[in-house]
């Protein structure tokens, strides 16, 4: 079933379900609807596209995937005394 579909079904299921039903279903998304309307501010926007152009302009560094596990791996080493 597409995504499209689900919502479609899920809409129509909404509008007939029973009160009890409706409060169990928003307890279970509650945070997530909360979360998501406070993720995407001004602040969160306007650094993403700053970051985004000092990527696609070259003047940040970036990290290879191996290059990310090399460091990863020697930060994690143990201190041998």
């Amino acid at each position: 079933m597409t995504t499209t579909a689900i919502r479609k079904r899920l809409t129509d299921y909404l509008q007939t379900a029973d009160d009890k039903k409706i409060k169990a279903i928003y307890a279970m998304v509650e945070d997530e609807i909360n979360t998501a309307e406070n993720d995407w501010d001004d602040d969160f926007v306007k650094e993403l596209e700053h970051r985004s152009k000092a990527f696609a302009s070259g003047k940040t560094k970036t990290y290879s995937w191996e290059e990310v596990k090399q460091a990863a791996r020697e930060k994690a080493k143990p201190v041998v005394r």
